[in-house]
């Protein structure tokens, strides 16, 4: 009786065992989203492969659906160091992004992959902006007076020749004209850098603001407006001056900028403020966006829908459903952006 029994224990076994190992069909793992949300994100660009955005811990995230459902761009390097812009050059594959520690990386495919090219692990300064100059040299500048140029599509960079006065002032933004002939460096304490030559040279403006300018925008007219901490607007009509101090009813820093295709312009910063101006930035009327977030960048698509990119994520922007225009004051801080490099 024993053996019979032990016989079928054993097989039981044999079968359990047979079960246990036996190839399954796994099922099929729900879709993992990007809480783009709530991340910090500091440069909105289009390319020919769609949205590309980046930020918080390095992250370089693409759509190729307008926005609506984003991806992990593949990176070869993860230094989870902030990035702080992203460029393209015309043909809309081939462009840069630059962050903290001195990051460097390129892609060729439009931001969907991205190969670093520069990184200094050890007293690295933080990179704020990166450029394409006409003559297919790219440039980089950011804190502390740092600039870098590269005549090989990012492979090697080499330190960009500044006037003397930089000095160790932060760079903040490199913008250029629509015919990319005419360009400008903004920085702290006021600096401004020109070039008339395609960024060959460049020359220092007369001060004409002692505080920090982000960013700026080139103007139909040959004019130039530069922005920055608390609502400090200053606009030209000629290429290097005399600058003029734009009406702006609030004291916010703003970081970045778009303009419509009827021409307004739009200025987007601190506390969720938005400031459109529709006389070449002369003077300002306020709107806010959603929440009380520092926003960094807005990019419009074809149709005038858009999104706005934040240190607290991406949110749809359209002028139809934009918040009605009110003077309530934003906080008067000297907020500095959100690359938290100090101004």
């Amino acid at each position: 009786m024993r053996t019979p029994v032990g016989i079928a224990v054993a097989v039981l076994m044999a079968l359990g065992a047979v079960q246990a190992f036996a190839p399954r069909a796994t099922p099929p793992l729900a879709a993992t989203r990007l809480a783009v949300d709530r991340m910090q994100l500091n440069t909105l660009v289009a390319s020919k492969a769609g949205l590309v955005t980046g930020g918080e811990l390095g992250s370089l995230l693409y759509s190729t659906d307008q926005g609506k459902d984003w991806s992990r761009a593949k990176v070869s390097n993860d230094r989870q160091a902030l990035i702080n812009q992203i460029s393209f050059a015309p043909d809309g594959l081939n462009g840069m992004a630059v962050g903290h520690e001195g990051w460097i990386l390129r892609t060729s495919d439009g931001g969907l992959t991205w190969k670093e090219v520069a990184f200094e692990e050890k007293n690295g300064e933080p990179l704020m902006s990166v450029a394409r100059l006409p003559s297919g040299a790219w440039i980089a500048v950011g804190a502390f007076g740092k600039a870098v140029r590269s005549d090989d599509e990012g492979e090697h960079w080499a330190p960009l020749a500044l006037p003397a006065s930089v000095e160790d002032k932060h760079l903040n933004r490199i913008v250029s004209s629509a015919d990319g002939q005419r360009w400008l460096i903004t920085g702290e304490r006021g600096l401004v850098l020109h070039s008339g030559d395609a960024g060959q040279s460049w020359s220092v403006i007369d001060p004409f603001y002692n505080g920090s300018l982000y960013n700026a925008l080139a103007l139909p007219n040959g004019g130039w407006l530069a922005y920055g901490m608390r609502g400090n607007i200053f606009y030209t009509e000629g290429d290097q001056g005399p600058w003029s101090r734009s009406d702006m009813p609030v004291q916010a820093s703003f970081y970045g900028h778009a303009v419509t295709p009827d021409g307004k312009i739009i200025l987007v910063g601190q506390g969720s403020v938005m400031a459109t101006s529709s006389d070449g930035g002369r003077h300002f009327t306020l709107s806010r966006a959603k929440g009380r977030t520092s926003l960094t960048d807005l990019l419009l698509l074809p149709g005038g829908q858009g999104w706005l990119a934040s240190d607290a994520g991406l949110q749809a922007f359209s002028p139809a459903t934009a918040p009605t225009p009110t003077p309530t004051p934003a906080p008067q801080a000297g907020a500095t952006p959100s690359s938290g490099v100090a101004q």
